[in-house]
C-alpha cells in the first residue's frame, strides 16, 4: 500500500543507493513490514531507512525470508533486504556503532584490545565447627590428671612406714612396718633355705658345703635396710593403695677368701688326685704316694657356687650343682715325702713318749695311741703333722682332770688335749728316754 514517508527517488541515502543499480526502489520481493527501519510505522512501507556512511559499502545479503515469500523476517533483520548487522553494529539508539563489535566500541576498529575481566573474589571459607569429641578428650585428660594426683596424696599420706607397704623380698612381703618388723618376718620365711647346706657334685662324686663355712649368707638387716625410706616413684605409692607390691633385691654378701680355702679343703677331699701321705700304722709309719686325677677348678667354682646359693634361697629347693674340674698332678711330690718320713714319721714311732703335768703323767706308745693320734697332710706342697684332739682326750681318760694351767691372757684354764698336743710334738722328736719324756710347764713359763 501507500507510504507516509519521502517520495520515491528521494531517499537520504547516499546518491549510489539512490540511482538506477542493483537495489530497485519499488516494490520487491521484501514486502514492507514492521521493522526497527521502517519509517512510516509498523506495517507501513516507504523509501529505504537512511544508514550510516560506515555500513553502506557492506555488501547486500538476499537471503529469503523465513517462511517463505510473503513471511515477516525477524526482528533482527531489515525489511528492505540489508543484512543483519553482525556484532551489535549500528543498533538503534546507538548510531555511532559504539557498542561490542561495532566501529566505535570495545572489540571494533580502531578500539584497544580488551582488557581480561577481574575474577571475582572467592568468598571466605567458613570456619570448621569445633569438634565435640575433641573438647571431651581434653576434659577426660584432665580429670584423669587430677584423680591420679588426688591417688598418689592419699597413697603419701597413708604410708608412713619405715617399709613401704607392699614391699617383698623372694615373694615375702616385708612391707607396712618399722624395720625390726621386716628383718623378722625376712629370717621367718628365708633364714632356714639360707642356712641349708649346698649340694655340689665333683667329678660324679657328690659332697656338701655348709653356707657359713663357705662365707655365703642371706644379709635380713641389709636387705630391709635398702627397702626402708619414703617410696616416691609414683607408680609404687599410688599401687600400694590398691594392693601393688614393690619389689626388692635381697643382699647376699660373699667373703670370698673364706670360699676359696673352703673349697680349697673340698678339692682335697672330693677329686681324684691323691697327695702323697704318711700312714701311721701299729709300731710303724708307712709312706704313700700321691696320683694325679681331676680336682675342683677353685677359681671358676666359686661362681658356681655363689650361683647355686642364691638359687637355693630364692626357690627352696637344693639342687646338686656340678662343679667344674681340672686334671691336676699331686701338690706332694716324693723327694717331700721322702722328707717327711726322714724328718718326722721315723723318730716319732721309734719308742714311747710321756708327758706328766700336775704330778700325773701317761705314756702313749707306737704300738696302740700314737697310730690313733697322729697324721699327716698337705699343705702347700708341704706335709705337717696332725694330732688327733678326740684320740688325745679319749686316751687320757681324764688323767689330767683338776690340772690348772695359766694361759696367755694370765688367768687358768684346766688342762686340755691342745696343751697335751703340743708337749707331744717335742717328745716325739726325742732319740732317748729322757728326751721323750715331758712335763708341761703350768704356769705359762714356757
Amino acid at each position: 500500500g501507500p507510504t507516509t514517508g519521502p517520495a520515491a527517488g528521494s531517499s537520504p541515502l547516499t546518491p549510489d543507493l539512490d540511482g538506477p543499480g542493483p537495489f530497485p526502489s519499488g516494490p520487491g520481493p521484501f514486502p514492507p513490514g514492521p521493522g526497527p527501519l521502517n519509517t512510516g510505522g509498523p506495517g507501513q512501507g516507504g523509501a529505504p531507512p537512511r544508514m550510516s556512511d560506515d555500513t553502506a559499502i557492506l555488501t547486500p545479503q538476499f537471503a529469503p525470508p523465513p517462511g517463505g515469500p510473503g513471511g515477516n523476517v525477524s526482528g533482527d533483520t531489515l525489511n528492505s533486504g540489508i543484512p543483519v548487522v553482525p556484532g551489535g553494529r549500528n543498533v538503534p539508539g546507538d548510531p555511532m556503532g559504539t557498542g561490542p563489535g561495532g566501529p566505535g566500541g570495545p572489540g571494533g576498529p580502531g578500539s584497544a584490545a580488551p582488557k581480561p575481566a577481574a575474577a571475582a573474589p572467592r568468598p571466605a571459607p567458613k570456619a570448621a565447627p569445633a569438634k565435640k569429641g575433641r573438647s571431651k578428650l581434653v576434659l577426660l585428660g584432665v580429670a584423669v590428671v587430677c584423680l591420679l594426683g588426688v591417688a598418689y596424696g592419699a597413697g603419701l599420706l597413708m604410708n608412713h612406714s619405715d617399709v613401704p607397704k607392699g614391699t617383698t623380698v623372694l615373694g615375702v612381703d616385708i612391707g607396712g612396718g618399722t624395720k625390726e618388723d621386716g628383718v623378722e618376718k625376712l629370717d621367718a620365711a628365708l633364714a632356714k633355705r639360707a642356712a641349708t647346706p649346698l649340694k655340689l657334685t665333683v667329678d660324679g662324686k657328690e659332697t656338701q658345703l655348709a653356707p657359713d663355712k663357705a662365707g655365703l649368707s642371706l644379709d635380713s638387716q641389709a636387705t630391709v635396710r635398702a627397702a626402708a625410706g619414703s617410696d616416691y616413684n609414683p607408680v609404687s605409692v599410688i599401687g600400694s593403695l590398691f594392693g601393688g607390691e614393690r619389689t626388692v633385691e635381697p643382699v647376699f654378701p660373699v667373703d670370698e677368701e673364706k670360699l676359696g680355702v673352703a673349697l680349697q679343703d673340698l678339692a682335697g677331699g672330693s677329686g681324684t688326685v691323691k697327695d702323697g701321705t704318711i700312714k701311721f700304722e701299729p709300731g710303724k709309719a708307712v709312706a704313700v704316694p700321691g696320683k694325679a686325677g681331676k680336682a675342683i677348678d677353685v677359681n671358676k667354682s666359686m661362681g658356681s657356687v655363689r650361683d647355686a646359693y642364691r638359687a637355693q634361697v630364692e626357690t627352696g629347693s637344693a639342687r646338686a650343682v656340678e662343679l667344674p674340674v681340672v686334671t691336676r698332678e699331686p701338690t706332694v711330690t716324693q723327694a717331700e715325702l721322702d722328707r717327711a718320713m726322714k724328718e718326722f714319721a721315723e723318730p716319732a714311732m721309734s719308742g714311747l713318749i710321756t708327758i706328766r703335768a700336775g704330778g700325773k703323767e701317761i705314756p702313749f706308745g707306737p704300738a696302740k695311741s700314737l697310730p690313733q693320734i697322729l697324721s699327716m697332710k698337705a699343705v702347700d706342697g708341704k706335709l705337717v703333722d696332725v694330732y688327733d684332739k678326740e684320740a688325745i682326750d679319749r686316751l687320757c681318760a681324764g688323767v689330767f682332770d683338776g690340772v690348772m694351767i695359766t694361759k696367755g691372757d694370765g688367768k687358768k684354764h684346766q688342762l686340755s688335749a691342745d696343751d697335751v698336743a703340743f708337749a707331744m710334738k717335742g717328745a716325739l722328736m726325742g732319740k732317748t728316754p729322757a728326751e721323750r719324756t715331758v712335763t708341761i710347764d703350768l704356769d705359762g713359763n714356757g
